[in-house]
């Protein structure tokens, strides 16, 4: 079950990273799976240009907290808020057809949700029952990774080659913090 929660999160993420991404990137140039590119200028209209561009952010952010998989339970919370907000905009603007694809990503993400349901545990007041802990190294690495990631879509806007190679640097740095955790994890030492 664990392959499935991750070959889910990594789908998952591509998905939302890519698709907030391209509608931050210069010229919408980052490749992404999931549009329309053009949400600001959709939202414009109904004075929502502010709410489009938050929702880039999130579709960005929580699709590489998803990708990178050390804070995949994380990622999966947070994207259901941000699913059901965009699942309501592609009904709202009677868009067809896309909300019964965002309904897919949203039974997905509830699939990686249950499968991760005993990291919960300790919400309702119970024991976690295995795994250790994310070590602070492992948390910093995938936050400088996070941040890194976040700076190429502006710096895109200065220079494309450089906002892709800090986008794939910060990528990299994140996937880096869960295989080090997985690895320290399996092998069953302390960090």
């Amino acid at each position: 079950m664990e392959r499935l929660a991750n070959a889910l999160s990594l789908f998952l993420g591509l998905v939302f990273l890519g698709g907030g991404m391209s509608k931050l990137f210069a010229a919408h140039a980052f490749p992404g799976l999931m549009g329309p590119v053009w949400l600001e200028e959709a939202l414009e209209p109904h004075g929502l240009a502010l709410y489009g561009h938050f929702i880039a952010w999130s579709q960005a952010l929580i699709g590489y907290t998803l990708f990178t998989l050390l804070l995949r339970s994380l990622g999966a919370v947070l994207l259901v808020p941000l699913v059901v907000n965009i699942l309501m905009v592609t009904i709202s603007l009677d868009w067809r057809g896309t909300p019964y694809v965002v309904a897919g990503f949203l039974v997905m993400n509830g699939l990686i949700l249950w499968i991760d349901r005993k990291r919960f545990a300790p919400l309702l007041g119970r024991p976690y029952p295995h795994g250790r802990p994310i070590a602070w190294r492992e948390l910093l690495v995938w936050t400088a990774g996070l941040c890194v990631f976040a700076v190429g879509a502006p710096v895109s806007h200065v220079s494309l080659p450089l906002g892709y190679g800090l986008s794939a640097a910060g990528i990299a740095l994140g996937l880096l913090a869960w295989w080090r955790h997985r690895r320290v994890t399996s092998a069953g030492t302390s960090p």
